[in-house]
């Protein structure tokens, strides 16, 4: 293989460049905000997101009356386990979609 075709320079290691963490865990600041959101509303259900070559894995919460939340999560299974463990209903969002009233809500937003 050509040196113009290997990565990195000769006899240097690479680095992620950025300080490790587990995979499995989220920040607290998130964790707090999707706790939050679901004891301040009522009705609350979660999507969650499936990872795209756009965005990230992510958990989607809507209120009774179309409010909504996003936040990147680590894995769809944080995502449900987080569902899991609010007592909140959880759904792939690729799956079933999203409801009317979000759509609706973010209409009422605009105006």
């Amino acid at each position: 293989m050509s040196r113009l075709f290997r990565r990195g320079a000769p006899g240097r290691k690479r680095t992620g460049g950025t300080a490790a963490r587990r995979a499995d865990t989220v920040d607290d600041l998130t964790r707090t905000h999707l706790q939050d959101f679901v004891a301040s509303r009522r009705g609350v259900e979660a999507f969650v997101e499936a990872p795209t070559t756009m965005n990230k894995t992510s958990l989607l919460l809507i209120a009774h009356d179309g409010e909504w939340t996003r936040r990147t999560v680590t894995s769809q299974r944080w995502g449900r386990e987080f569902a899991k463990a609010a007592q909140i209903p959880v759904y792939e969002a690729g799956v079933v979609g999203y409801p009317q009233r979000m759509r609706d809500w973010n209409s009422r937003q605009k105006d």
